[in-house]
């Protein structure tokens, strides 16, 4: 596992830095929270743990009981917060 520091506004590119795969950018630090924006294409799946876990217990489905692969919503970001 690799452990960095970064501070607001800072950001980790992922694979080769001419044509990475992603980037994560940490957005905003408000005590012992930590806004992290994921920018990958929609090819790559990327989920918080608990979801991740969900996912495993129900043998890698992830349909919400409609035929959609949805777990959530994706929103967008907004500004100063």
């Amino acid at each position: 596992m690799l452990v960095i520091t970064r501070r607001e506004g800072e950001e980790v590119v992922i694979g080769d830095p001419s044509s990475p795969i992603g980037v994560v950018r940490i957005v905003a630090i408000k005590g012992d929270r930590v806004r992290v924006a994921f920018d990958f294409p929609r090819t790559v799946e990327v989920h918080r743990r608990e979801v991740a876990d969900q996912i495993l217990a129900n043998g890698g489905e992830q349909a919400n009981g409609d035929g959609r692969d949805i777990i959530g919503s994706i929103r967008p970001a907004t500004e100063g917060g």
